[in-house]
C-alpha cells in the first residue's frame, strides 16, 4: 500500500488540479488589473461609444432602414 501512494505521489504525468487553479488565478488577476482598460475601450468614454456603441449603432441603422 506504501508503494501505491509512494508512485501516487511521484507520478507528475499530465496537470495536475494545482496548476489548473494557478492559471485561472493568474487569468483573473490580468482581467481585475485590466479591467478600466478593457471597459473604456468596449464601452467608451462616456459608456455609449467603443466597440460595442459603434456595432449597436450600425445594427440599429441596418434594422431601420429594413423596416
Amino acid at each position: 500500500m506504501k508503494d501505491k501512494i509512494m508512485a501516487y505521489l511521484r507520478d507528475e504525468s499530465g496537470q495536475t488540479s494545482t496548476e489548473y487553479i494557478l492559471l485561472v488565478a493568474v487569468a483573473a488577476a490580468i482581467v481585475i488589473k485590466f479591467k478600466g482598460a478593457i471597459t473604456k475601450q468596449l464601452m467608451g468614454e462616456d459608456g455609449e461609444g467603443g466597440v460595442l456603441g459603434t456595432v449597436m449603432n450600425k445594427v440599429t441603422e441596418d434594422i431601420n432602414s429594413n423596416l
